[in-house]
């Protein structure tokens, strides 16, 4: 079996992995890059293979730097896509979601443009490019295998990241050989509000795992939780906006559940609270709908109809005009708006007409790529580019990594002293270069017979 890793090589963003094995192609990814924006946008542009060679796709999870490309695939693939239920059901919104944003933003940067008396720009995809995607998922439940391709059975297991984000095991049998390949997509911190924890794998050969925090220690989170509410507290006290740029599934479930608690325990006021995205509406929904990866403390009280994602001084904002009328609204409020790496969706313009002012608060509580315009405001850049023109950055910036949903060093060895089996050959990827060689180090002290592996964009390795 041969692995060809077309993205999330050194860099977190553009998760792509071209497995050949029994003369088929099997695709693990199709993920969207996120970072500079020209040398992004030519990355996107193209897909580095014959796509139709492609023999079938699987997913880990519905993020769109896994699956944001997806798309793109299909216009020439008409294959299966295979993912857990929630997922499918997730990229259901999510890539319709994407198509749209990019044919707006495509249509607000060419009307700048052509102010400028330069050319249009076209978008990725289209939202009927995502439709046809989407009909080509195949949904499959946890812990139930399935022949992928001839030679190749794949399993989905728990990993914790979001809601129905899968480690993804591929037990292969290849010219007269067994061997269980497993790809960790991105794993869970575990001890999360509302999601269960990964679930170990046993009898692991070959390891392809995600290295997002793998030299960094994450905070404690009753330790968040209290600073999120000081934060909130004296910008209100400021009467500020508090603008939360935070991805529409699972960050955000996850904040509103943080402030819900916060609320109902008399530490904050019931102060307005927007949820600024139409996809986070129909995600929320969603969680509803697959309580089979939710603690039972959550699935509990989904039984009780109680609801722990909405209460009386929080709304969720579907339409653009309504999200326009916020720009409007001077008194305290918090804004929690996609994508948590302000690489599109609504958050720009809510970040473009609050930046300026000292009194506010931009708070991120995700990882944020290199050179997105996340990183790029959370590392003290001033000014910033918005929509390719000059934005002053004046309101307070705080980073919380601890709502990350990515395991951080401690917690990425940890998982893997729980995984079973003679490991031969570890592969880092999904880092950037720091945190992967870090990564790197730390697996060959914890396994010191295992080969470990830093691959480079475009390099094959042979399994």
């Amino acid at each position: 079996m041969k692995i060809h890793f077309f993205g999330a090589a050194r860099t977190t963003t553009g998760s792509m992995y071209l497995l050949e094995v029994n003369g088929k192609q099997l695709l693990l990814e199709c993920g969207l890059f996120q970072g500079h924006r020209q040398e992004s946008e030519q990355l996107n542009k193209v897909l580095p293979f014959d796509t139709r060679s492609v023999d079938a796709v699987v997913l880990s999870h519905s993020h769109l730097d896994h699956a944001g490309k997806l798309p793109s695939l299909c216009k020439n693939y008409d294959g299966p896509i295979h993912a857990t239920s929630a997922t499918r059901d997730l990229c259901g919104i999510m890539l319709l979601d994407s198509g749209h944003i990019q044919e707006q933003d495509a249509l607000f940067v060419s009307k700048l443009r052509a102010k400028k008396h330069q050319p249009p720009v076209e978008p990725l995809y289209t939202t009927a490019d995502a439709q046809k995607c989407v009909a080509q998922f195949i949904p499959h439940d946890y812990e139930k295998p399935f022949e992928v391709v001839p030679g190749v059975t794949v399993t989905f297991r728990d990993a914790g990241h979001i809601l129905g984000s899968a480690q993804v095991i591929l037990d292969v049998q290849e010219n007269g050989r067994k061997f269980r390949h497993l790809f960790t997509g991105d794993i869970g911190r575990g001890g999360d509000e509302l999601l269960r924890d990964p679930i170990p794998v046993e009898n692991v050969d070959f390891l392809q795992i995600e290295s997002t925090y793998a030299a960094r220690v994450h905070e404690q989170r009753p330790d968040a939780d209290d600073l999120v509410c000081k934060l909130v507290g004296e910008t209100l006290k400021q009467r500020g906006k508090v603008i939360v740029p935070a991805f529409s599934v699972g960050r955000t479930q996850q904040i509103v559940y943080v402030l819900h608690e916060l609320t109902c325990a008399g530490k904050l006021p019931r102060l307005p609270i927007f949820v600024d995205s139409p996809l986070s509406v129909n995600a929320t929904d969603i969680y509803n709908k697959h309580p089979e990866s939710l603690r039972p403390s959550i699935r509990d009280t989904l039984c009780n109809n109680e609801n722990p994602f909405g209460m009386g001084n929080l709304t969720y904002i579907a339409s653009a005009e309504e999200s326009k009328k916020l720009n409007d609204r001077q008194e305290p409020m918090i804004i929690i708006s996609a994508s948590g790496m302000c690489e599109g969706g609504r958050i720009r313009h809510h970040l473009r007409n609050n930046l300026g002012d000292p009194k506010n608060l931009a708070l991120f509580l995700g990882y944020c790529a290199e050179a997105t315009l996340g990183a790029q405001i959370v590392a003290g850049k001033n000014p910033v580019s918005i929509f390719g023109e000059p934005c002053d950055v004046r309101a307070k910036v705080v980073s919380l990594d601890t709502y990350s949903g990515h395991a951080d060093k401690n917690e990425l060895k940890a998982y893997v002293q729980k995984l079973t089996g003679d490991i031969k050959k570890i592969i880092c990827i999904h880092g950037e270069e720091t945190q992967v060689l870090a990564h790197a180090e730390t697996l060959r002290g914890l396994k010191p017979k295992a080969q470990v592996i830093v691959p480079t964009y475009q390099q094959v390795v042979e399994i």
